[in-house]
């Protein structure tokens, strides 16, 4: 019986092992061919592992029934060892002012991504703060046809943005 447990406990180690996610890397991140999916959804965005690769490439899928939402990158600079919700809380308006995203990506409830700035790599390491911006409640079309047609974020009515109801995120780029 005691010999038995052992040679149980490694087959079920060995079987456990070999059934693990196949949508996962070895080091059990979600990046497959440098491409991480990012699912999205009323106020939050899916599983995201804590680090990628440099070179990894975002890609969205919105599973909202109602809301658009969008991924937006920033990169923090070095010497901000702040964290993203205190970011969020005290400081959202400097870094939606203080420059270009790296990244925004758009996607109308069970719609395709439309890339509204650069094409989802992030390429240089660093830490990111990606968020969703989008007013509660605006109406898609009416936020897709204000990015198409203006220089900057689309000024449409709705309540707060997707990020004050915590969606927002840290990805860490090495």
């Amino acid at each position: 019986m005691h010999r038995t447990i052992p040679v149980l406990l490694l087959g079920t180690t060995l079987l456990l092992s070999s059934c693990g996610d196949n949508d996962a890397d070895a080091d059990g991140s979600s990046v497959r061919d440098g491409v991480l999916e990012v699912v999205m959804a009323d106020f939050h965005y899916g599983d995201l592992p804590g680090e990628v690769p440099a070179g990894t490439r975002l890609t969205i899928g919105n599973e909202s029934e109602r809301e658009l939402h969008e991924l937006v990158a920033y990169r923090l600079d070095d010497a901000d060892d702040r964290s993203v919700a205190d970011i969020i809380a005290t400081d959202v308006g400097a870094l939606l002012g203080g420059g270009p995203p790296v990244a925004v990506l758009l996607a109308s409830p069970g719609g395709e991504q439309i890339d509204a700035v650069g094409d989802g790599v992030l390429s240089q390491p660093g830490r990111y703060v990606l968020l969703c911006a989008v007013p509660t409640g605006a109406d898609p079309d009416e936020y897709l046809h204000a990015v198409a047609t203006s220089e900057g974020p689309p000024d449409v009515a709705g309540g707060a943005p997707h990020f004050a109801h915590g969606m927002y995120a840290e990805l860490v780029v090495t």
